[in-house]
């Protein structure tokens, strides 16, 4: 069984050459590593050094212009490149904790015949702060779990949730269901989740497949990150009206807060604003089609997605 992972980059640097590194290291060896790279003027990629592929031989990379990216196309593309029966997407800044990331995820998609994607859990860096480490916590807890079609009464939109960060898909079922979505702002892991639960699949969360990845987002950054998602859930009703995603907003704040209450209570007006940046972007972002196209560009995170 081969495992190819696919990774989009923009500016890879010190952090991009430790997750290979570990990618390299781990005891599922992993056949080739594709990326997808975004060329900037000026910017000086790894690749540049006459060595880098001798050193790195799994490696293969194809250059894209800013204006090609796609966050579905994109992955879509990396995936024609594979062979492979199973792909890993992930990000240029995910590391994997230890040498066994690989291995655990393809173990918890094979675990089950209708399993369509296994997707990693994320710890937080060292230097993150409460607020992102309790919501780490949240997203991604200890336990690992399957979800599928009876869940969604329980879950409602956990359900379908699933990030590229980090995670593994069946290459048979991916391309049997179309791939991901494309054009897309945002939000292709759980669009393409979400119509794998519909068309009968299930969904693997596999807490013992661990990546580090966090971010200490400014109140501005989580407003234009949800703005994009609110644009996502607009432009998909069909995916995302059954499951609207605000009861579960509300209930991440809520648990937040009574942490913070109990730890670190003068975070709470930060917790505040950043909660409300996140509830402006994304309500702003569900209306995108109202607004004018340069305050949209002002608004989202994702600047050559509007053409």
């Amino acid at each position: 069984m081969r495992v190819d992972v696919i990774i989009p980059t923009l500016r890879p640097g010190a952090r991009f050459l430790s997750l290979l590194q570990r990618l390299e290291e781990q005891t599922c060896p992993v056949n080739r590593v594709i990326v997808m790279n975004t060329e900037e003027e000026r910017a000086e990629d790894p690749w540049d050094d006459p060595d880098f592929f001798a050193r790195h031989p799994k490696v293969v990379v194809k250059n894209l212009k800013p204006e090609e990216f796609d966050h579905g196309a994109t992955r879509n593309e990396g995936v024609a490149l594979s062979d492979a029966d199973i792909f890993v997407c992930m990000t240029q800044d995910a590391l994997p904790a230890d040498r066994e990331l690989i291995r655990r995820l393809a173990d918890a998609l094979c675990a089950e015949g209708r399993i369509a994607v296994a997707y990693a859990r994320q710890l937080p860096e060292e230097n993150s702060g409460r607020i992102e480490r309790f919501t780490r916590q949240f997203n991604y807890p200890e336990r690992s779990a399957v979800k599928g079609q009876a869940d969604l009464a329980r879950l409602g939109i956990k359900t379908y949730f699933c990030s590229n960060v980090c995670a593994a898909y069946r290459r048979d079922v991916f391309d049997r269901l179309g791939g991901f979505t494309s054009p897309t702002i945002f939000n292709e892991d759980m669009i393409f989740a979400a119509g794998a639960v519909k068309a009968g699949f299930k969904i693997a969360y596999a807490a013992d497949a661990r990546v580090v990845h966090s971010h200490n987002y400014t109140g501005r950054q989580q407003f234009s990150r949800n703005f994009d998602l609110g644009v996502s859930h607009a432009q998909y009703p069909k995916v995302f009206a059954d499951v609207p995603p605000e009861g579960e907003g509300m209930r991440l704040v809520g648990r937040t807060a009574a942490y913070l209450l109990r730890t670190c209570p003068w975070l709470l007006p930060r917790l505040i604003w950043q909660s409300g940046a996140k509830w402006a972007g994304y309500r702003m972002g569900r209306r995108y089609d109202r607004l004018p196209l340069w305050l949209v560009k002002r608004c989202s995170s994702q600047k050559t997605y509007w053409k």
